[in-house]
């Protein structure tokens, strides 16, 4: 039992790390858990996509809910990649990453954001300028470390 438990904690474990060295937020491979980029700035609101409309960019697989989503992406995908590979952006600007939930996004200056959770999310928005700042300086430094 115990040789079970070590096996499964150390599997977590290396998932864990594995998706935190990502540029990326991806848990199983899935960038931003699946939810479609695209469809942030187009329907203002979270929108899972579908693993038949995928695009595997920048080591991560994108899904869409839209054809038309998915073509719009590979046509500019800078455009529509979270700051921060969708980490939190209020833990890039302290210095580390941290995964982030779908319902904490945040269109500023027609970037992309996402927070831990919306208790972050309230407390980022109260200073939001300041603190994307910060995280502009800390995410060239973090960006491919755990």
């Amino acid at each position: 039992m115990n040789k079970v438990l070590f096996a499964a904690a150390f599997m977590l474990a290396a998932h864990i790390t594995f998706a935190q060295k990502s540029e990326i937020f991806a848990p199983k491979g899935k960038a931003i858990k699946g939810y479609d980029v695209v469809a942030f700035f187009k329907e203002s609101r979270p929108v899972e996509g579908a693993d038949s409309l995928m695009y595997h960019y920048k080591g991560a697989d994108w899904l869409f809910a839209s054809r038309a989503n998915l073509e719009t992406f590979k046509a500019a995908p800078d455009m529509y990649v979270p700051q921060y590979g969708g980490y939190c952006a209020y833990g890039t600007s302290q210095g580390h990453k941290a995964p982030t939930e779908a319902e904490t996004w945040t269109i500023a200056n027609n970037k992309l954001y996402f927070n831990y959770n919306m208790k972050v999310k309230n407390n980022w928005s109260e200073k939001r300028e300041e603190l994307i700042e910060k995280a502009d300086v800390q995410w060239p430094l973090i960006k491919d470390k755990q």
